[in-house]
């Protein structure tokens, strides 16, 4: 079916790493291709699996105290590529860009922080940018890219993964997206109701 697309290549960039065990077991066992940031590389290789540093494909190291670190034309260009055009395809090639088919991404606990009394400054931190962008690039373009947006969905994609040796098609993908923008749509109204109450 045109439509089914197969998981080569991983991003892979958590906050929280409880969970994330077997389905990296899985992804390594059907041959796909890691690609990690920071703690979560660290994770990744501690359990034995290869993974390519993100700064490897972008030639840029994390910057700005972790503040830019998946943010490059590359890792985007990777996940918002259209694979069914000759001109996306083309400029892909033309920059270097991999194909990103997976993404599994969370976002920093903005709510829990909050709840915690943190002070102001340890709350803007915790603003996640580049995992919602991660997020909502992967949703847009779910005609090809699988986009896991929390821990919620892992047991879907562990499922997923399983069933189908890491091929899905457009109605799973569809489905990973609504739950993408549904938690971009809960962490950005808990974020707007944080300055409401505090400004």
């Amino acid at each position: 079916m045109a439509e089914t697309r197969k998981i080569k290549r991983a991003l892979v960039s958590v906050f929280h790493k409880d969970g994330l065990e077997e389905i990296l077991r899985t992804l390594n066992a059907l041959g796909v291709e890691l690609l990690s940031t920071g703690g979560t590389q660290s994770f990744i290789e501690s359990l034995g699996f290869p993974c390519r540093k993100v700064e490897d494909v972008t030639s840029y190291p994390s910057i700005l105290g972790g503040r830019v670190k998946t943010l490059h034309p590359k890792i985007f260009g990777g996940i918002l590529g259209r694979r069914e055009l000759a001109g996306d395809q083309e400029q892909m090639l033309q920059y270097e860009i991999p194909e990103i088919d997976l993404v599994i991404v969370d976002l920093y606990p903005f709510e829990a922080t909050v709840a915690s009394g943190a002070s102001e400054a340890d709350i803007i931190e915790k603003i996640d940018i580049g995992g919602i962008s991660l997020i909502r690039a992967g949703a847009k373009n779910f005609r090809d890219v699988v986009i896991v947006p929390s821990k919620a969905e892992y047991k879907p994609l562990l499922e997923l993964l399983q069933k189908k040796g890491g091929e899905t098609d457009i109605e799973d993908r569809r489905w990973f997206a609504s739950q993408a923008f549904g938690v971009s749509s809960h962490y950005d109204t808990a974020i707007h109701s944080y300055f409401e109450k505090n400004s």
